[in-house]
């Protein structure tokens, strides 16, 4: 019902930064939670940042000071700035979206080489 598309991964240095995107196929103005996850081979999905109705965030203790999930206005997404990356940072970044239901997109790679 609700399609989420991710983009802005790849391969960096540590200590460089991504912009992910994710676009959702509804207004995302509508949608009450939308959040960034991430698995990494061999281990379990994890939360890495939230943001709520009103702009309240939530972010991993892992990654708080480095990244900031914010509200793309203009483009109409959801962006997680990462900064000063690390190679533990690596893994399958997962845009995910609660509406009703929880849904997921299909993924986008970061890599951070050491």
């Amino acid at each position: 019902q609700v399609q989420l598309m991710e983009s802005g991964g790849g391969l960096v240095q540590a200590g460089g930064s991504l912009r992910l995107s994710c676009a959702a196929s509804i207004n995302i103005f509508s949608i009450n939670v939308m959040g960034w996850y991430r698995q990494a081979p061999g281990k379990q999905r994890e939360l890495v940042a939230e943001i709520l109705g009103g702009g309240i965030t939530k972010y991993a203790d892992s990654v708080k000071g480095r990244f900031t999930i914010s509200i793309d206005n203009d483009k109409k997404t959801a962006d997680l700035q990462m900064n000063s990356l690390k190679p533990e940072d690596t893994a399958l970044y997962y845009c995910h979206a609660r509406v009703g239901g929880y849904y997921w997109g299909q993924g986008t790679q970061v890599t951070v080489s050491s």
